[in-house]
């Protein structure tokens, strides 16, 4: 089913990009979800009417994407953990503990942004990268301390 995307999806792409999805991904998640369209004559005519707007809308996006890149790339983010031997921690530190940590300085990001190859299981000094947007990604500072 070809479906018009009306908000970003990882997966599949960019605001206004016209996609080829499986009609169940479209008929329970995106529809509903408001995610996107069907492509009937009658979306595709209004898409090209709407076109205009979508790109000065993507246009805005990226742009807060950016400043807030340059805002993360001049953070420290600091997590306490309990530490064992050697300086490893018990547990580990996740995506969610490095997005609860910016929230507490007044940073909301969406934990599926941060991009964390394996969770941080030792003490010290870390940059990890925060996808903002598919052109834009910031480098966080996270310090991972004993408590």
């Amino acid at each position: 089913m070809k479906v018009i995307l009306r908000e970003e999806v990882s997966s599949l792409g960019q605001i206004g990009d016209i996609v080829d999805v499986a009609n169940g991904y479209a008929r329970n998640y995106l529809i509903p979800k408001k995610l996107a369209l069907p492509a009937t004559r009658k979306n595709m005519k209004a898409l090209e009417h709407e076109r205009q707007i979508l790109l000065q809308k993507r246009q805005r996006l990226k742009h807060r994407a950016e400043n807030l890149a340059a805002k993360l790339n001049t953070i420290t983010c600091e997590i306490a953990k309990q530490v064992g031997e050697e300086g490893k921690i018990f547990g580990s530190v996740t995506a969610m503990d490095i997005a609860k940590a910016l929230e507490e300085k007044g940073i909301e990001i969406d934990k599926r942004k941060i991009v964390l190859e394996t969770p941080i299981k030792h003490i010290g000094d870390y940059e990890v990268p925060i996808k903002l947007h598919p052109e834009v990604q910031a480098f966080l500072k996270v310090k991972v301390v004993g408590a």
